[in-house]
């Protein structure tokens, strides 16, 4: 299902850059929020969004929830709470040092055990909404069964098509088919067989087996577009299947993987079939740095495509436990990544212009929404497992920063000094300015 009819209209993209955010700032505060309660500390305003307060309403507890008009982060204040990075109020404070009750609920009051756990908990909230939602969308569209069996045919350009939903791949031009988790076996299987337009499938269906003609197993399918990309700029879009480059004709994905990455960035023709239509593209390879397993990156050529079978496989549902350590898996590997990338930045074995700011990360939200809900959905956890690790980078008026206080004062006893906060705070929040702005920078004039 399509969220919105195409990707480049600016008020598609800001509305679900938006919506994207707000969901992943409503869940990260609710996390301060109700651990905050739970622990005992009072919230006196829950904001989503910041500036001039579109609505607002007080709830039985004294704690006011509101809307503001820049849907752009939003804030817990505390009891105690002179702002929202949570800076000490001294007026309040001195209002409510003399009784046990009331300085126990306000932020800077409270046990450190239990200030530790409110900050922790927005991150953590962040981290689980991605498991969830990853965890959801394997329970929803399943994991490919094993051994690789026909779900649905996709449309393709290409005649005498013999496979037929159920069947079981044996073997593809006499060559017996490995199971599809041995993905070392798997490839190797692939890269033998020829790049020809039909290929002889042997397949069990219906108890017999039987042999048919089939497409070849990867053709040049659009099955996703990466955002900002060559291709997407060039309006390919899902289910497309490149037939030609430069009058070349191709059957195989990796024969159009091979001339992207050997044309060093020159610019392709493509012919491509579009529901029975032939349509003329052209685009630029951009160059892109990719992680890989052993936790570097490699510059390659790209033009934003990933591809897909020549059919849909059967899915089977997994089981909880199975789904919900697929999205601990994923959620870790888009943490490790982050990091990694963050390192070869700050050494220079990468480009910086890999960090995107607000408008970069607007972009992608309105390009996923067009890709379907399901990629929307996942963009969300994504960004949100961004955001979280974001917040525990170790900066002052990052949740980071306060809990690196509040390691300071498990280990000397005492909170650092109000002056040294006030330093600390001031540094932190130009840090994030600085960072926010460089972003912005990578936006406007990255390549």
């Amino acid at each position: 299902m399509t969220l919105i009819p195409q990707f480049g209209g600016l008020i598609w993209t800001v509305a679900a850059f938006i919506l994207a955010l707000s969901v992943i700032v409503a869940i990260h505060e609710y996390g301060h929020y109700i651990v905050g309660r739970w622990s005992g500390i009072h919230a006196d305003v829950f904001s989503i969004g910041f500036g001039p307060v579109l609505f607002a309403r007080t709830d039985k507890r004294g704690t006011r929830w509101q809307i503001a008009a820049l849907p752009f982060g939003g804030y817990v204040k505390f009891a105690g709470d002179a702002d929202a990075a949570s800076g000490k109020d001294d007026a309040a404070m001195a209002e409510v040092e003399h009784d046990p009750v009331r300085l126990r609920a306000t932020m800077h009051g409270a046990p450190l055990w239990a200030r530790t756990a409110t900050v922790a908990a927005g991150p953590v909230f962040n981290f689980a909404l991605s498991i969830l939602i990853f965890a959801a969308v394997l329970l929803t569209s399943g994991v490919a069964r094993d051994p690789l069996t026909v779900g649905e045919m996709r449309p393709l350009p290409v005649e005498a098509v013999g496979l037929q939903s159920g069947d079981e791949i044996l073997g593809i031009n006499g060559i017996d088919m490995p199971s599809t988790e041995d993905r070392d076996a798997y490839r190797a299987f692939i890269e033998a067989l020829p790049f020809e337009p039909v290929l002889t499938y042997d397949v069990l269906r219906d108890g017999r087996t039987v042999t048919v003609d089939g497409p070849y197993m990867l053709p040049p399918l659009v099955n996703s577009l990466t955002p900002q990309s060559a291709a997407m700029r060039a309006g390919m879009a899902q289910g497309d299947v490149i037939s030609a480059i430069n009058g070349t004709p191709i059957y195989a994905f990796d024969e159009l993987k091979n001339a992207v990455e050997g044309g060093e960035g020159a610019t392709l023709d493509l012919t491509v079939w579009r529901a029975g239509e032939m349509l003329e593209m052209s685009m630029t390879p951009k160059r892109v740095d990719e992680p890989q397993n052993d936790g570097g990156f490699a510059t390659q050529w790209r033009i934003g495509i990933a591809g897909g079978l020549a059919f849909e496989p059967a899915t089977q549902r997994p089981g909880i436990f199975e789904a919900v350590s697929g999205g601990v898996s994923q959620t870790w590997r888009i943490i490790n990544g982050s990091l990694s990338g963050l390192g070869h930045m700050i050494t220079g074995a990468i480009s910086t212009c890999n960090l995107s700011g607000p408008i970069g990360i607007a972009q992608t939200s309105g390009a996923m929404a067009s890709q379907g809900a399901e990629s929307f959905i996942w963009f969300i956890a994504v960004l949100s497992t961004a955001v979280g690790l974001l917040n525990l980078f170790p900066v002052p008026a990052l949740d980071g920063g306060h809990l690196v206080f509040y390691a300071y004062e498990a280990v000397a006893g005492k909170p650092p000094s109000d002056k040294a906060l006030r330093v600390l705070m001031t540094f932190g929040l130009a840090t994030v300015l600085t960072l926010m702005l460089f972003a912005l920078g990578n936006d406007l004039f990255c390549p």
